[in-house]
């Protein structure tokens, strides 16, 4: 399952959740959809989950700038050089 902006944006609008609670919940989102990708996923599916996950760290990025800033400088670092 990829999730989309209205997940996260729910995730970021609970107002008695800790900063700590949110990120959490965004990364075990992260997470789960990277372990549904297999090897049978196709490209476009990959690039979805690639695309929702920039999505979610720049969500990180407005709760806590250096960790959200971090995310995206590694995944900055880790395109794919070709065919995913």
């Amino acid at each position: 399952m990829v999730y989309t902006i209205v997940d996260i944006e729910k995730v970021l609008g609970y107002k008695t959740w800790s900063v700590r609670k949110k990120q959490d919940e965004l990364l075990r989102m992260d997470c789960n959809m990277y372990c549904n990708i297999g090897r049978d996923s196709t490209k476009a599916a990959k690039l979805e989950v690639r695309k929702a996950s920039r999505k979610i760290y720049t969500a990180i990025k407005t709760i806590d700038n250096n960790m959200g800033t971090l995310f995206l400088q590694t995944m900055d670092l880790d395109k794919p050089k070709g065919p995913l």
